[in-house]
């Protein structure tokens, strides 16, 4: 039952995360390496303090064509601060939900408040698709009596 999975078993770990203090270019060509469309911005301890996404990098695009200047920068001049976060233990049909709610492609998610991976509307459709390919279990064959 979809109801009854869990983000744990459907996320991504985090393979690609930014710090504050990164160049935001260098931060581009990752993501374009990388063909991920975001990803979650740390501190120097660790913390999610926000996340860069393809959306914000729009601003440095538009900051270069307007004022005629190379786009530099750093991470935390462009990331989206007070990012939702998802908990691993949140049912993926909520996740769904949140994402039919939202323009968001990817949610950051947290274990005791710690990063621990992603979820995004593709990890959502997998399991939907892997929910739709299980076999129900057979049950056995009711018996005729006849006297």
């Amino acid at each position: 039952m979809l109801a009854s999975l869990k983000v744990k078993d459907y996320m991504t770990a985090n393979k690609c995360t930014f710090s504050t203090d990164m160049d935001v270019l260098s931060a581009i060509h990752h993501m374009l390496e990388s063909k991920i469309s975001g990803a979650p911005v740390l501190d120097q301890r660790g913390n999610m303090v926000g996340f860069l996404s393809e959306k914000d990098c729009m601003k440095i695009a538009l900051n270069a064509g307007y004022e005629q200047s190379g786009a530099a920068g750093r991470v935390s001049e462009f990331m989206s601060y007070g990012v939702e976060t998802i908990d691993v233990e949140t049912p993926i049909i909520e996740v769904a939900e949140l994402f039919l709610k939202s323009s968001y492609k990817r949610f950051p998610v947290v274990m005791d408040n710690r990063l621990v991976g992603t979820i995004t509307r593709q990890n959502i459709l997998a399991a939907l698709a892997s929910e739709g390919t299980q076999k129900p279990s057979k049950q056995p064959a009711k018996q005729s009596v006849h006297s």
